[in-house]
């Protein structure tokens, strides 16, 4: 089943007249865990906000769940729980007391024990009590991912939830976010830390001055565009940079005293480990490591500019 369609989608500021969204079409199935990649003012904020209803697009359609947006926005709110990246506070409330608003305002009532058990999820249940305002940042950002859960979505956008978050909190949100897709929860997920993408999700979507630039399950973009792979070479001695001068079409570095790296085409691979065994078979390690997503997205931006 499809949870997320979007067919022609154009957003252009009347202020301004600038294009943020130029024929974006996108196709969520049901549990995808996706990634929407993008510098700043991309267009990934903006067709957040058009999607949880808090901006209006100018031309195009959205289905979510099936429900038009523009006929049934009601139904569709209702399918989606948004962790946008900065929001109004309830500042004179508790933790709690703002979950079950969240509740009453969807018609769930004795959501108490679910609450808890979001609660506790996030490591928030000792701080229920607290207000809002009392909480530190990545506390925050936590209780924003409680309360666009509090109400069981069916698509779970967050838009760069873990901004401002310490690195060990991060990785406790990732566990959590990887339950929830386990669970069978739709995810689409913002970031700026492409490792975080390529951690978490099963598809990657780029997105670029508005438009959609790749959109494929993170596997075969990455076969796609991750044409070279990174070779580091370790030897029993000191490497000397002229040594390997015969080889500098691989990309030859010395990066520490006695290791060399290269970058290599995959096909040309065994061309580059038979040459570097002729000239020294002193090795003590060699590793062989694909690009990461992070090389695969600058070279979607970059052919892009040129």
């Amino acid at each position: 089943m499809r949870m997320l369609i979007t067919e022609g989608l154009n957003m252009i500021y009347k202020k301004d007249g600038k294009i943020a969204l130029k024929d974006v079409n996108i196709n969520i199935e049901k549990g995808e865990f996706a990634a929407l990649l993008g510098q700043n003012g991309a267009g990934k904020t903006t067709l957040i906000n058009i999607l949880s209803g808090n901006v209006k697009k100018t031309s195009g359609k959205i289905y979510i769940g099936g429900y038009d947006l523009d006929k049934n926005e009601l139904e569709t709110k209702k399918l989606l729980g948004v962790v946008p990246q900065e929001s109004g506070f309830d500042n004179f409330f508790s933790v709690e007391e703002v979950l079950k608003k969240q509740s009453g305002y969807f018609g769930i009532k004795r959501n108490k024990e679910y609450i808890h058990h979001l609660l506790n999820q996030l490591n928030l249940f000792e701080k229920r009590n607290n207000y809002i305002r009392e909480l530190s940042g990545g506390m925050k950002r936590r209780f924003q991912m409680a309360k666009a859960l509090v109400h069981k979505p069916e698509i779970f956008i967050l838009d760069e939830p873990t901004a401002g978050v310490d690195i060990e909190m991060r990785h406790n949100m990732y566990d959590f976010l990887l339950e929830l897709h386990k669970s069978g929860l739709t995810i689409i997920l913002t970031t700026h830390y492409i490792e975080e993408a390529e951690r978490l999700c099963d598809r990657i979507m780029v997105i670029n001055s508005g438009e959609i630039v790749a959109d494929e399950p993170k596997e075969i973009l990455m076969d796609r565009f991750g044409r070279e792979v990174r070779v580091s070479i370790c030897f029993d001695g000191p490497v000397d940079a002229q040594e390997w001068e015969s080889l500098k079409k691989f990309h030859a570095e010395v990066t520490h005293h006695n290791q060399i790296d290269f970058k290599v085409d995959k096909a040309k691979l065994p061309v580059l480990l038979n040459a570097i065994a002729l000239k020294r078979g002193d090795f003590v390690d060699i590793s062989i490591e694909r690009e990461k997503l992070e090389d695969v997205y600058l070279q979607l931006i970059k052919s892009r500019k040129e």
